[in-house]
């Protein structure tokens, strides 16, 4: 319990760092955030209400305070790839149907999946034009990249939706384009703005690769073993949308066709009538399908470590290495 209480307070300092430039991100976010629009605008405030740990700014910032003072241009992109990641959560959240996020109504069941679409397109837009303002053809070049791996990510899960056969190598690919792509860009506009060269740039984007992908790992076990309370959205969701993550896939690998059947019954009618979630939990426990998943996650948090550990001591430095464990560790 020590060792948790020290994780936790070691990554709220973390946080604390950038707190001041996090506070300048969200009033850029409140200003940009304003459409001539009020359906816009009032979705874009629901949204920014509804909180979120602000990790993905963090992280561009801490990246660029690893060559000194934040400045300017990361607080402007750490705006940006907040209002991306947001315009991603609500074309999610209508594409998968869902009822909740982060504890509230998702915005397609407030507003209807029309509005929502738009105000995501809106966003995505925005989010572009205030980056244009750098007027740095890098910085375009990485979102764009960005926001096209983004997509053909949702595309790929569309396809793999309801399928019992996702492999593993099936399931890192789509963590790879729908969350490590943002995590690695992030990095790499920090450093951008920070005026570092390319091998820099390209070291600060494998470390937030890494860190993206043990990210995700983690958040699809947490949707097994968590609770709607911590969660925001109801426990087992994911596979209730028709999404096989890793838990699943390794304990698939080795079950029985009377295991399988089950599985296939919750995929096919997104829901836990017939086959109740517990005995998928049970499944996972059976073949330490959970454990083996933490195990992968942390392949990936050993190598951005490793990746961290090498830039110079700071207290930049520092910080990010607190993120690193505060991924594997979280509880939501």
């Amino acid at each position: 319990m020590f060792t948790k209480l020290r994780q936790s307070i070691t990554a709220r300092e973390a946080f604390e760092l950038v707190k001041a430039d996090l506070e300048l991100v969200e009033r850029e976010i409140s200003v940009e955030c304003v459409a001539s629009i009020q359906a816009v605008t009032t979705i874009n405030q629901y949204l920014q209400l509804s909180g979120g740990k602000r990790l993905r700014p963090a992280l561009l910032l801490l990246c660029n305070r690893l060559f000194g003072p934040s400045n300017e241009c990361a607080r402007r992109m750490g705006a940006v790839v907040e209002m991306i990641h947001t315009a991603t959560l609500v074309h999610d959240d209508v594409i998968d149907l869902a009822r909740t996020r982060r504890g509230r109504p998702s915005t397609n069941v407030v507003w209807g999946n029309h509005i929502s679409v738009l105000a995501g397109d809106w966003l995505y837009m925005q989010a572009f034009q205030v980056a244009l303002r750098e007027r740095n053809f890098h910085l375009l070049d990485v979102l764009i990249s960005l926001t096209q791996l983004m997509v053909e990510g949702e595309l790929l899960q569309l396809d793999r939706l309801r399928r019992i056969d996702v492999s593993e190598d099936d399931y890192m690919e789509l963590v790879d384009r729908k969350t490590a792509s943002l995590f690695s860009a992030c990095a790499r506009l920090g450093g951008i703005a920070a005026g570092t060269d390319e091998n820099t740039e390209t070291k600060l984007g494998e470390f937030a690769w890494n860190l993206g992908m043990a990210f995700q790992l983690v958040d699809d076990i947490l949707d097994f073993t968590s609770t709607e309370k911590i969660l925001g959205k109801p426990a087992g969701n994911d596979l209730r949308e028709g999404k096989v993550t890793l838990p699943l896939i390794y304990a698939l690998e080795k079950a029985s066709l009377e295991e399988r059947r089950a599985v296939e019954s919750i995929l096919h009618e997104g829901s836990y009538e017939s086959v109740p979630f517990m005995q998928v939990i049970q499944m996972l426990d059976k073949y330490e399908a959970v454990q083996k998943a933490y195990e992968r996650a942390h392949t990936f948090t050993e190598k951005a470590r490793s990746i961290i550990t090498s830039f110079p001591e700071t207290p930049a430095q520092r910080a990010l290495q607190a993120i690193v464990d505060l991924v594997t560790e979280r509880t939501s």
